[in-house]
């Protein structure tokens, strides 16, 4: 628990710096205190994601399993050895985040459909506690793989020679970009766009084919698409605060002002509700309580009875697939 605790503060200090909302004294305490206890000094070179990453192949048949078990390493070396941004990151402000690629069948030779669950969480001061940032499921990822071909990507053109082969960097690339954006926003005013520019510039160039889906506008309602342009849309810019308040002066006082914490993410509620009035059926809706509608039960099931009431009610609105859930919080369960 203490090494948790040491990491999470040494990580969040890093990030505070960035913020320019620590004293420089109390932030050379916080960080000579981590790296004495730790008894090391990190490697600034690090890159950004500890990604976890798993293949699965089960409804594949004629397919050696050892060619997804090198599939799941190469996915893994791809997004944990690269490099995402242009700084440095130590070791312990590293991303921790998980891709579950499910292959559902192979769709030609050497040819798969799949669906990409992507999760990535974020510490919360003081606390053991970590948040979900992400929490999505790409059910439109086809590819082409042979086994030990080297994953290949370049940000001026994700297309490649391949589109079948290229489409599985760029998806990847996409939700790499993304998991650093989303960070980035929880802890800095729109500290996240650079991240999110890079992703709408992989969708403008991304591979195109007749199996390829998922990076145009008319492809559904729902998909990279889509993503990047609500997080790019002036019309949904208060959403980039809400997610530094619901974060940093949220859930990162709770521990020291329980109250405060709570009454800020409340606010969050209601400029959401705002956002979703002017903004009907936009995807950073359905995104947003994907990944938080269990945390926000927990932090309401022991507010007041009155405060528990009224985000309830937001909640139902903002969220109505998750409105039991709501009730029983509301009851206090």
């Amino acid at each position: 628990m203490m090494s948790v605790l040491i990491s999470i503060c040494s990580r969040l200090s890093s990030r505070f710096q960035r913020e320019q909302t620590c004293s420089g004294k109390h932030l050379l305490r916080l960080l000579l205190a981590a790296l004495l206890l730790c008894g090391t000094i990190p490697d600034l070179a690090a890159q950004e994601l500890q990604a976890t990453v798993t293949v699965m192949a089960d409804k594949v048949r004629g397919t050696d399993p050892k060619v997804f078990k090198t599939l799941q390493n190469a996915i893994r070396d791809f997004l944990n050895t690269r490099k995402w941004t242009n700084r440095s990151y130590a070791p312990n402000e590293k991303i921790v985040c998980n891709f579950l690629l499910n292959i559902q069948k192979a769709a030609g030779d050497n040819v798969y459909a799949a669906s990409l669950t992507v999760q990535s969480i974020r510490p919360v001061y003081n606390a053991s506690y970590q948040t979900n940032l992400l929490n999505y499921e790409d059910p439109n990822v086809t590819f082409r793989y042979v086994e030990f071909q080297p994953l290949n990507f370049n940000d001026n053109q994700p297309g490649g020679s391949d589109p079948l082969q290229a489409n599985l960097t760029a998806v990847l690339a996409y939700y790499a970009y993304m998991i650093v954006g989303f960070d980035e926003d929880s802890f800095v005013p729109r500290g996240g766009d650079a991240f999110f520019k890079k992703a709408q510039q992989i969708v403008s160039n991304a591979p195109e084919g007749r199996d390829i889906n998922g990076w145009k506008a008319f492809e559904g309602n729902r998909n990279r698409y889509w993503l990047v342009d609500n997080l790019l849309n002036s019309r949904l810019n208060r959403f980039h605060e809400v997610f530094y308040q619901y974060h940093r002066k949220g859930l990162d006082v709770m521990y020291d002002h329980m109250s405060e914490g709570r009454e800020a993410v409340l606010k969050t509620l209601s400029v959401l509700n705002a956002i979703r009035a002017d903004n009907p059926n936009v995807m950073l809706m359905p995104l947003f309580f994907t990944a938080k509608s269990a945390e926000l039960a927990g932090i309401f099931s022991k507010a007041p009875p009155q405060e528990r009431l009224e985000a309830a009610n937001l909640l139902k609105q903002l969220d109505p697939s998750n409105s039991g859930r709501y009730e029983n919080m509301t009851a206090g369960k």
